[in-house]
């Protein structure tokens, strides 16, 4: 049983590991390596979410980031209670989102709404993960939002992928201990046995 539980989990993490990414090449039937920050395209990622008494949409575009192409961010927040918009200052930075990137962070912009929402334009050299922080403060009350912002080609292998590969190679190394373990009680046991 255990050797099948086994044989199950090196399946499921080979299929996982060994998965190619998908790659997109079209957005709604368009194609998407000619795209710019000004095209009309979906966003790449977009974080809806609840702050206090307002309401916050932040979206990326181009729907691929591309190191040394810009690319611009949106925000938009209305407050829940009545729908009006936020119409002050909001303050974009940016930092990496790595588990060993620096935790500095950089000024990208102060902006101010232009049609109710607040547009910053980026420009990243390098690809990787990168977290963009958009901070604004109203009745008194500081607001932050994070929005995660991945600019190239995805790794690979990402952390689930990652996960399970540690997981099984854990599972792999303690099965192969214990089945060592046991045959050298195994011996040990006939040999005591022959004495006697």
């Amino acid at each position: 049983m255990a050797a099948r539980m086994l044989l199950l989990t090196v399946s499921l993490a080979l299929g996982v590991l060994g998965a190619p990414a998908a790659q997109a090449h079209h957005i709604l039937g368009r194609p998407a390596y000619s795209l710019n920050e000004d095209s009309n395209t979906p966003p790449s990622m977009q974080v809806e979410s609840q702050l206090g008494a307002y309401f916050v949409t932040f979206m990326a575009y181009p729907a691929f980031p591309r190191p040394n192409e810009p690319g611009r961010v949106h925000l938009y927040a209305a407050r829940i209670a009545d729908g009006a918009p936020y119409v002050g200052e909001v303050t974009f930075k940016v930092r990496d989102d790595t588990w060993f990137g620096s935790a500095q962070e950089e000024l990208l912009g102060r902006q101010s709404p232009d049609d109710r929402v607040y547009r910053q334009g980026f420009v990243f050299r390098e690809q990787g993960d990168y977290l963009v922080t958009a901070e604004f403060e109203a009745g008194g009350e500081p607001y932050r939002i994070d929005f995660p912002l991945r600019i190239g080609d995805p790794l690979p292998v990402g952390p689930i992928g990652l996960t399970v590969g540690i997981i099984l190679a854990v599972l792999v190394g303690v099965s192969l201990i214990q089945r060592r373990r046991l045959t050298r009680d195994r011996v040990r046991y006939y040999h005591a046995g022959q004495r006697d």
